[in-house]
């Protein structure tokens, strides 16, 4: 006993000395640049009206959890929050998580606190006597009960150390699951935007289709005539073929991308969903934009950095403590004996109790080379969260960038079109009082409907965008799985 309490003693005073010094770095991210804006240039409060809506970007705002509803389509609604509740790849994460969570509580119970076992024996043993001391054999029954307890101290932190490192760890990935949730939020929006873009796309191309067959028709009958020439009558039939092989491309692009939506909403490709009509989304007007220092604490990507900074600080720190000494007890107590009445007499009382220290003396150098890699870890995690900050400032100046771009694309796109339909009308109107022959009528529309595919994609350049930058501000989804 004495030899146990004067070896905790010196253990514990070591302790105490070195309790002040910290064995690893804090955890704090490296501090990081607040820009007063993100783009090269000040930020501009709204973009040019183009559809009639001019996006209002809401400086410092708070964000806006459900943030699709801000399109206004029930449909669309309806899509992504079947996808919230329904992937598999979400439900699979979430699972990965809550085991996690069972894991740290599992290290954290048989870390920190004494473990306690009752065990049990009975065996016959049968032993060669000593020659000419006795019998030949011996033969005797054991029998013993007996509780045993073990606690090893954490003198030098090692084990809070791997539990918070294991603690970061989990944090990393709750922050990865945020992360995959509000990407499955955009990526369905974007699906369902590309799907009835292509819907629109595929509603004009043929249109576009069956005009050029027409003039390719007339062409063949005024070749047969001798009006033009048998080349003209073919560049005709080439050029609706052409139109008629883009048609086929878009129709492959849009069952590509319906499929796509079904298994990002859990369903099979078979069970896909109706599509949303491009002109029932209405383009979010006001656009909630966090301030860079706000955003540290928005985009779970930027936090998971964070958690990792944190894990490897605190594996440089559990690397040193296994450095120093540790000090363990052991103890037990229980009954034992040759025969069962003699164990369960009280003369089979049995018990022991122990403590051990052990110091590190020679490893071949595995513990410092440990504690060197730690500390690089712990180096390479603050330049990759530095890395992450600023390519977080980067997305999101690119896509506030990209929004007033595509405004005045979609301006100008809509320009076009509306041009393109007043010569329509006007060769139209012309051709039906007999003026103009009905090729001038046809070449009017077609480049009408040329000029509205250019103002369909501009608009739907600027809705993806849209949910673009709401996931780049880190707009947390406030749906989970149950």
């Amino acid at each position: 006993m004495r030899l146990v309490h004067s070896t905790f003693t010196l253990t514990a005073s070591a302790a105490f000395v070195l309790a002040a010094c910290s064995f690893g770095p804090s955890g704090d991210p490296p501090a990081m640049p607040s820009p007063a804006h993100y783009g090269a240039g000040p930020q501009p409060a709204r973009t040019a009206t183009a559809g009639g809506v001019a996006q209002q970007f809401d400086i410092g705002a708070e964000p806006v959890p459900q943030w699709w509803r801000l399109y206004r389509s029930e449909a669309l609604d309806a899509l992504v929050e079947e996808g919230l509740r329904s992937s598999p790849t979400l439900a699979a994460t979430e699972k990965s998580l809550a085991a996690a969570h069972e894991q740290l509580r599992a290290q954290i119970g048989s870390s920190l606190l004494p473990t306690i076992d009752a065990a049990g024996q009975a065996t016959r043993e049968r032993y060669l006597g000593i020659p000419a001391a006795g019998p030949n054999t011996v033969t005797y029954d054991v029998f013993v009960g007996q509780i045993e307890a073990h606690y090893t101290f954490d003198l030098f932190g090692a084990v809070r150390y791997a539990n918070a490192a294991l603690g970061a760890r989990i944090d990393q990935q709750a922050f990865q699951l945020e992360a995959a949730r509000r990407a499955l939020a955009a990526n369905i929006v974007g699906a369902v935007i590309n799907a009835a873009t292509l819907d629109r796309q595929i509603a004009i191309t043929e249109r576009l289709v069956a005009l050029a067959n027409e003039t390719a028709n007339e062409d063949e009958r005024r070749h047969a005539l001798g009006a033009v020439t048998h080349t003209q009558a073919l560049a005709s039939r080439q050029n609706a073929q052409t139109i008629a092989a883009t048609l086929a491309g878009l129709r492959q692009q849009r069952a590509t991308a319906v499929h796509a939506l079904a298994v990002l909403i859990g369903r099979t490709p078979d069970a896909a969903p109706a599509i949303p009509d491009l002109t029932s989304l209405t383009l979010p007007e006001h656009v909630p934009v966090v301030v860079p220092s706000e955003l540290l604490r928005t985009r779970p990507d930027i936090r998971a950095a964070d958690a990792l900074v944190k894990e490897t600080a605190a594996e440089v720190g559990a690397a040193t403590a296994q450095l120093f000494p540790s000090l363990s007890l052991t103890a037990s107590m229980g009954q034992g004996g040759f025969s069962w009445p003699a164990a369960v007499s009280g003369a089979g009382a049995i018990w022991s109790l122990g403590a051990g220290i052990s110091q590190p003396i020679f490893h071949g150098g595995a513990l410092r080379a440990q504690r060197r890699a730690a500390i690089d870890s712990y180096d390479a995690a603050v330049s990759q969260y530095k890395a992450t900050v600023l390519s977080a400032f980067q997305n999101i100046a690119d896509t506030l960038a990209a929004l007033e771009h595509d405004a005045e694309a979609l301006a100008s796109s809509e320009a076009a079109a509306q041009s393109a339909r007043t010569a329509f009308d006007e060769t139209a109107a012309r051709q039906r009082l007999g003026a103009l022959a009905p090729p001038a009528a046809r070449s009017a529309e077609q480049g009408y409907l040329n000029a509205k595919i250019g103002a369909v994609r501009a608009r739907s350049a600027r809705f993806a965008d849209t949910a673009m930058l709401f996931q780049a501000l880190g707009e947390a989804s406030a749906l989970k799985n149950p």
